[in-house]
């Protein structure tokens, strides 16, 4: 019987889904679901936009200042939910030490560019 022949390497190719965007999350909201799957929920945050405004017009026919009415005295944050993401557990972790790579690359290089520069003609005490 022929032996099963092991590639040496893999390649792999990135291709762009024809409707993929760029999208920007202000947070994300999610847990475990019911099959064991990590549900994570890309949001945007951004204050309620009341429903309707009036403004009353003086007798000179000059608008007067423009009134909304809100529906209570709390302010009230929308957050649109802009993707929806499920990961498994291993994948939870491949992402988990993807992100801390490369949050680490980025505060090496916030420590790099913050090197304070010295007057070499002034001194410290």
């Amino acid at each position: 019987m022929d032996k099963i022949q092991i590639p040496a390497k893999i390649r792999y190719e990135y291709q762009d889904d024809k409707n993929i965007s760029m999208q920007y999350a202000h947070g994300v909201w999610g847990g475990i679901n019911p099959q064991g799957e990590i549900e994570i929920n890309f949001y945007t945050e951004q204050d309620k936009i009341p429903a309707n405004s009036e403004r009353y017009l003086k007798p000179d026919g000059n608008y007067g200042p423009e009134l909304t009415l809100m529906e209570d005295d709390a302010r009230t944050v929308v957050r649109k939910i802009h993707s929806k993401i499920l990961l498994s557990h291993q994948t939870a972790r491949a992402l988990l030490s993807w992100l801390a790579q490369k949050i680490e690359a980025l505060e090496a290089e916030e420590l790099r560019s913050y090197e304070p520069e010295y007057d070499k003609n002034s001194r410290e005490q």
